[in-house]
């Protein structure tokens, strides 16, 4: 196992900053290595408190009478200078339960109202999203959607399309489009289970 020798900041900024990590690898050769974090400080690093609470929250949700779409974003990143398709998703805010913040951010992106339901750990407890460069991770929170569609809560800042998404459109997008990779997952489930959420119940039998 590596053993990390120091940690410098590199950047001080309000939701992702830069860290300088000096190590020594397993091979006892030096290491010179950079990791993008949502902490605020070299404390508050998952590599010093060892402790793993969701930085973001990801939501996949149903839509319709019929529980037959999907409920999905189409973003402009300016890390691709493209749009991608993404399901909705936001930053969990200190103090907040991630249900809670599932609840909030589907909200202020979509204008709708989220029903989650109540999953076993192992489908929601935070994973980590590309942890070759980060030590982000993120909670899925899972549920029904209801309401109207509307852009009212979006931030300024931010370029989003609502989209719901039946299977044949979610084939397109597979094939298509630029995609999240954990939506990606998540979208072939919906594809190919007669009911969207049928994956989630095989802990239950197992047990």
């Amino acid at each position: 196992m590596g053993k990390i020798e120091g940690v410098e900041q590199g950047t001080r900024n309000s939701h992702v900053n830069l860290y300088y990590v000096k190590a020594t690898s397993v091979h006892n050769t030096p290491v010179a290595y950079q990791v993008a974090s949502r902490a605020k400080n070299v404390e508050e690093l998952k590599l010093t408190t060892h402790e793993n609470h969701p930085d973001g929250v990801v939501i996949y949700s149903i839509y319709g009478e019929n529980r037959d779409k999907v409920v999905l974003i189409r973003q402009y990143r300016y890390t691709l200078d493209d749009y991608v398709y993404e399901f909705p998703a936001g930053l969990v805010e200190p103090g907040e339960e991630f249900h809670q913040g599932a609840v909030r951010e589907l909200y202020e992106e979509t204008g709708l109202t989220l029903e989650p339901l109540n999953v076993d750990p192992a489908y929601e407890k935070p994973y980590f999203t590309t942890v070759g460069l980060t030590d982000e991770s993120c909670a899925t929170v899972y549920g029904y959607a209801s309401g109207e569609i509307s852009k009212e809560a979006q931030e300024d800042s931010e370029e989003i399309e609502i989209v719901l998404a039946d299977r044949a459109e979610v084939r397109r997008i597979l094939k298509e489009e630029n995609v999240a990779i954990m939506c990606a997952y998540m979208l072939m489930h919906f594809l190919e289970d007669k009911e969207p959420f049928g994956f989630l119940h095989a802990l239950e039998k197992e047990i």
